[in-house]
């Protein structure tokens, strides 16, 4: 199978195309070609947009929504279609998988609803016989791009509430997971959604990302990835005076205190470090613990390791499958390396498995340090895989100051049957979200998604803020006075 681009509603072929192979972490298959596109198809994409955009503005909101509920309803029809080709594809385990597809639909329904709301605000006006309000207005073409984690519910952040205000988009996935995007383009057009609003141009991020960042027609730009990779968007985006939304990486804690329940923590903390294999920004890499329950807290996570099942995400008795690719592979491997020169002692893990039909398929043990220091390397970079370090302190105080160390701000955790101590860490944990006896993922669409310092830069996706993206702000005055009055020098 070759997937080809997605502009003004058709699918576009062409001759002397480059493909690249798309393939199952699991085992190595090849599962589909996919099309690397130049800037030449990024600049046919963004002109169908612009066309589109004129007249889809134009469509009450309250229509505009009735597609999202559409496509919402299709993909509830064909979730399990679809979490099948994301597990393929980027290797998460099934219901995993499942649980990503319903993340999209639930945004689907749910910025259907914003059709009927997209609030602005009246207020009164300081001179007599006039009146003042606000109101959202769409900005014009979107860029966005999407990364390989979360192939599906990222990009439905970003796209949905970019068609329930008017917006038309040009939509980049990651090219190790494009397959997600080729199933949602037959869904938008199974929807009706009109050509040339949903435009998905598939490539690299250097040719595809930059001709869409550069395009003076592309007005927004919405990104998610790797710190590194958003500071250059965020650079480029900025000379081209861009509107640039980032949401990058992260280097999450939980916190267990000593009067924490410990059996609820470890299930916490198995769930936020090894699900999806340890890649999502939301992971958990670090556990601050208190020194009264390091060593208790560390015999039950050994123990309950020791039971983790490793395999094919398609295998519904496994619970942790492959990393994306060989690249990904050598460089979990490589900050294991890091951590025992630095002097961690690993426990557990810290090798790639690639016995019996595991040696097919890029997987990594799920692997435990302890006695880390907050500033050793392995307790500061993201290493984006199944690796976790204990880290021991002394006090609810100094597991705050461990946690806010590092350069990211994504999300934090803390496990305690204190009030007092809850309420002041999450006053002053310095992350966008924060779990109270909870692990540090879980995310509901709902609600803001972002983060602070090296994580984003100030926007967010997902919730009503995800709208802020996608709009403009447009103060009207209408005065029926019938005569000319000046604000702020007639009003005495």
């Amino acid at each position: 199978m070759k997937l080809t681009n997605f502009i003004d509603g058709t699918w576009q072929e062409g001759e002397e195309v480059t493909y690249t192979a798309v393939l199952n972490p699991a085992n190595g298959e090849q599962l589909a070609e996919v099309r690397m596109s130049t800037k030449e198809d990024v600049d046919l994409a963004v002109k169908a947009a612009v066309k589109a955009q004129k007249k889809w503005a134009l469509v009450p909101a309250p229509k505009r929504a009735d597609y999202l509920y559409e496509i919402g309803r299709l993909m509830k029809e064909k979730k399990e279609h679809l979490a099948q080709v994301l597990t393929k594809e980027m290797g998460k385990v099934i219901e995993e998988g499942r649980g990503e597809v319903q993340e999209g639909i639930d945004m689907a329904f749910y910025m259907a609803g914003e059709g009927r709301r997209l609030f602005g605000e009246t207020t009164p006006s300081e001179l007599a016989d006039k009146f003042a309000m606000s109101v959202r207005a769409p900005i014009g073409v979107v860029g966005l791009i999407t990364p390989w984690n979360f192939p599906v519910a990222i990009a439905t952040w970003k796209s949905f509430p970019a068609i329930v205000a008017g917006n038309t988009f040009i939509w980049k996935p990651a090219t190790e997971t494009p397959m997600m995007a080729y199933e949602m383009a037959k869904i938008f057009d199974e929807a009706g959604l009109p050509p040339g609003v949903a435009n998905i141009v598939f490539g690299s991020g250097s040719d595809v990302g930059t001709a869409m960042i550069e395009h003076p027609d592309v007005k927004v730009i919405s990104f998610t990835g790797s710190t590194e990779t958003g500071s250059r968007v965020a650079e480029l985006g900025g000379r081209h005076l861009k509107k640039v939304s980032l949401e990058m990486g992260g280097k999450n804690a939980v916190i267990v205190l000593d009067d924490a329940d410990l059996s609820l923590a470890v299930e916490g903390i198995l769930w936020s470090a090894f699900g999806t294999a340890g890649q999502r920004c939301t992971a958990c890499s670090r556990v601050i613990v208190h020194k009264d329950v390091k060593n208790e807290l560390e015999t039950m996570l050994l123990a309950q390791m020791e039971k983790l099942t490793v395999g094919d995400g398609l295998d519904e008795s496994v619970k942790i499958g492959p990393v994306i690719n060989k690249k990904a592979l050598d460089k979990i491997h490589s900050y294991t390396k890091i951590g025992q020169e630095e002097g961690a002692k690993l426990l557990v893990g810290g090798e790639v498995l690639d016995d019996g039909e595991l040696v097919k398929g890029n997987y990594y043990a799920p692997t435990l340090f302890t006695d880390v220091t907050p500033q050793m390397r392995i307790a500061q970079e993201e290493i984006f895989g199944p690796v976790v370090s204990l880290i021991e302190v002394n006090s609810l105080e100094e597991a705050i100051e461990v946690n806010n160390g590092v350069k990211f701000g994504l999300s934090s955790s803390i496990f305690s049957k204190d009030v007092n101590k809850i309420f002041r860490a999450q006053r002053d944990l310095d992350t966008g979200i924060v779990y109270v006896n909870a692990g540090t993922t879980g995310a509901e669409i709902h609600l803001p998604f972002g983060g602070t310092k090296g994580t984003g830069n100030g926007h967010r996706d997902s919730g009503v803020a995800a709208l802020d993206v996608y709009t403009e702000w447009k103060s009207i005055y209408v005065d029926f006075s019938g005569k000319l009055q000046r604000a702020q020098i007639d009003t005495e």
